[in-house]
């Protein structure tokens, strides 16, 4: 889960001081010495601490919390807001041009993930009804070419390459004109990476800057590397004027240095974060929402955009109608199985819902291999079974078990779920009025 280990530590810290109806300044300055801590521990820079706690402190110690009813909850507000203030305080989008195209230069280190983070941008922008063009100038690694082609059609984006003989600069230059007759209002330029920072691969780049003079400038670093990310953002940043950085694996960054460092160290926002391996799992920075999923509050928002993205309307519509009329049978519930894979990861899911911290996602064992085994067993069943399960005895479920290579645990544990939430179908309907207000797309039982 994203920031576990920080997300964690900092909910323990801070826990403590909810329950009381006054706080001293002892008590702020033991929660503060937990902070700092655990802001150390998940590799954030020594300097962005002190000055956080600084503030958080001064603001702690205030009227504000001091007369406050709820002390405690005040604190917590307080460290939410400057969390945010610290990774940029509200989203930064990509800058386009007035003029097409918009040019993307994309850098960093070899491994960061570069040329799977330049398709899955690209990816991003045709959702915004872009027609973006993917460049090949790195000619130095292995089937760097190839790699972006791969990408490219995978997302159904095209790629300009001239192989890996020509001069990056001359790419670069060819693929501004080719996106220009072609009527490619965004050109994303793959560029070289190095294990290294080194003076070969700073000039190239800003030969190529040069050359194409681009809207965006975009970093892409490992988020898993905390502290040395920040150190090569801000080398890059020294030697190139950077426009904004990408953090690639966020989704296996238990720690978070580099989300807390980066921005206050640089001075450059963070624009897009890594989520997984799939294209579609790049993502706007939100720091705001990014700060309360630290602190235990979910991120509502982003839960509903990815519900209004990935789940189809016309068959939520369905749903809702068959809930209501308590006609909700397996088939319906594999459905509502299938829209809720195509939100991503469980595990992510449920840390955008509040009140549900890292602690608690540890004991919630929710796998893959669990829905496909479900799908398994109800596509076992005849038709009649999946519209009436009661009819279901212990021939039945032997039957399907085999069909479906599990066993009749497997079988009866699914039906017990499926009753399960049923009831809770039958309950929802009953808050209906209350919760007409708040949205129409439900998430499955279990």
């Amino acid at each position: 889960m994203v920031f576990e280990s920080l997300s964690e530590k900092l909910q323990n810290a801070l826990g403590k001081l909810k329950g009381k109806g006054k706080l001293s300044e002892k008590d702020v300055d033991l929660a503060m010495r937990e902070v700092r801590l655990a802001l150390l521990e998940a590799d954030v820079n020594f300097k962005v601490v002190k000055d956080f706690i600084k503030t958080v402190k001064a603001r702690a110690i205030g009227s504000e919390v001091m007369e406050s009813l709820t002390p405690g909850q005040q604190v917590i507000k307080i460290v939410n807001e400057e969390l945010t203030i610290l990774m940029g305080e509200r989203e930064s989008k990509l800058n386009f041009s007035s003029t097409p195209p918009t040019v993307i230069l994309m850098c960093g280190l070899q491994g960061a993930g570069k040329t799977t983070t330049s398709g899955k941008l690209a990816y991003n922008l045709k959702k915004q009804n872009k027609r973006p063009l993917l460049v090949a100038c790195d000619v130095y690694r292995p089937a760097a070419i190839k790699q972006l082609e791969v990408v490219g059609e995978r997302v159904g984006v095209p790629v300009f390459t001239m192989g890996d003989k020509n001069d990056p600069v001359d790419i670069a230059k060819a693929a501004i004109e080719h996106g220009k007759k072609h009527n490619n209002d965004c050109i994303i330029i793959d560029t070289a990476g190095r294990l290294h920072i080194d003076e070969d691969l700073m000039n190239e780049l800003q030969n190529i800057h040069d050359v194409v003079n681009p809207q965006e400038v975009l970093l892409v670093v490992d988020a898993m590397t905390g502290q040395d990310a920040v150190n090569v953002a801000e080398t890059f940043n020294e030697k190139l004027e950077i426009t904004g950085v990408i953090l690639t694996k966020l989704d296996g960054d238990a720690r978070g240095g580099a989300a807390l460092s980066i921005r206050s160290v640089t001075k450059k926002p963070i624009k897009f974060v890594g989520m997984g391996e799939k294209l579609d799992q790049l993502q706007p920075f939100h720091p705001d929402r990014m700060a309360s999923r630290i602190l235990g509050m979910g991120d509502v928002l982003s839960l509903i955009e990815k519900a209004q993205a990935s789940i189809d309307e016309q068959k939520a519509l369905e749903l809702e109608k068959k809930i209501r009329s308590q006609q909700f049978t397996l088939d319906d519930f594999l459905v509502q199985l299938e829209e809720m894979k195509n939100l991503g990861p469980i595990d992510q899911l449920m840390g955008m819902i509040p009140g549900v911290n890292s602690k608690a996602l540890k004991d919630f064992d929710v796998n893959e291999k669990d829905i496909v085994k479900i799908q398994a067993i109800i596509q076992s069943m005849t038709l009649e079974e999946r519209e009436n399960p009661a009819i279901i005895d212990s021939n039945r479920r032997k039957r399907i078990a085999k069909g479906s290579g599990t066993s009749v645990p497997d079988v009866n544990k699914l039906l017990k779920q499926f009753k399960e939430s049923k009831k809770m179908m039958k309950k929802l309907t009953e808050m209906e009025k209350t919760m007409k207000k708040k949205g129409k797309f439900g998430f499955p039982f279990f």
